[in-house]
């Protein structure tokens, strides 16, 4: 994926303020350039019931990243979509 479509793709980050794993995914979409939207499920009910949906999972972090769901910090997974 080169660096001009990494700047176009968004993700989302289904998070919460003191999830340490959280912030790795964020840490390593900002050293790829990646863009995304962190959803704070603590405070937004409706998000965090979408991130179940979406993924089966109540525990953070859960990525969506063009549709591929990522539970927790698994850097293998993401390095993969970086290829």
């Amino acid at each position: 994926m080169t660096e001009k479509n990494r700047a176009q793709q968004t993700a989302t980050i289904y998070s919460t303020p003191t999830c340490q794993f959280c912030k790795n995914v964020e840490a390593y979409l900002d050293e790829k350039g990646y863009k995304y939207e962190k959803i704070d499920v603590s405070a937004d009910p409706a998000k965090a019931q979408e991130m179940i949906d979406k993924s089966g999972q109540m525990g953070v972090p859960v990525t969506d990243i063009k549709g591929e769901i990522i539970i927790g910090w698994d850097k293998p997974k993401f390095e993969a979509l970086f290829v």
